[in-house]
């Protein structure tokens, strides 16, 4: 059965069954306090946002958004496949990133995906169907599933800040990887969105610091890691693998 988080009392009664679970979780609830749900826009419109701003601070990519979906109205798949690279680009877009939310417009269109349905389905089919898509990285996936359909088992685990928070919350030597730190969340099954919600606002709460999603590190890749506040930056290496 498929849980969603569409409400704040969807989340408290998952965080529930999260810490019946795990009562491993009861003092990082404790500490967390009282935390909101988050939640953005679906469909094709949602994951162009979440593909905006892969690799960028949150302002550019709200500034780089905001002229995409201004320069088309209604936005859709439909306008943004038709328009020219060109126009794009002046738009703010990267030609990685054109070619991303155009090949993604292109599966939508063709009945590859339905960017609602994924919702519906367990986490990690849902998850394999949005990293077949261009540009759809592990990251973009759970974030995207989490954020713009609440699923409730959708787990970022390549997440900075939530590898980060499940370190200190679980007493970890070092802070664990997307790999390890998923073999750890099985425990969380079928809840790992709530407790990612959980990680982030214990993370806000331990390190005192405003945080947005960001993905894992990496040496392999070469582009710049996402930014974020100044006051993470230190946190990070200066690279990162593709979203």
């Amino acid at each position: 059965m498929t849980h969603f988080l569409h409400t704040e009392a969807d989340l408290k009664a998952g965080l529930a069954q999260l810490i019946l679970a795990d009562p491993r979780l009861v003092p990082v609830a404790e500490k967390a306090g009282a935390f909101g749900l988050r939640r953005r826009e679906g469909g094709y419109a949602g994951l162009c946002a979440i593909v905006c701003g892969q690799q960028l601070s949150v302002a550019s990519a709200a500034a780089i958004r905001d002229r995409l979906f201004a320069a088309f109205m209604p936005f859709g798949h439909e306008s943004v496949r038709a328009a020219r690279a060109d126009k794009l680009k002046r738009l703010g877009l990267s030609a990685a990133k054109i070619k991303s939310i155009k090949e993604i417009g292109k599966a939508v269109a063709g009945g590859h995906i339905d960017l609602d349905a994924v919702g519906n389905m367990d986490a990690d089919v849902a998850h394999a169907a949005l990293t077949a898509l261009h540009g759809i990285g592990p990251w973009t996936a759970d974030i995207y599933l989490l954020f713009c359909l609440g699923h409730a088992d959708a787990f970022p685990a390549g997440d900075l800040a939530v590898q980060e928070a499940a370190r200190i919350a679980l007493n970890m030597r070092k802070r664990p990887d997307a790999k390890a730190l998923t073999k750890i969340a099985e425990a969380w099954r079928p809840w790992r969105g709530v407790a990612a919600h959980l990680l982030w606002a214990y993370y806000h709460a331990v390190k005192k610091r405003d945080v947005v999603p960001i993905q894992q590190s990496s040496k392999k890749a070469g582009t710049k890691r996402p930014a974020v506040k100044k006051s993470f930056k230190k946190t990070v290496k200066r690279k990162t693998r593709n979203a």
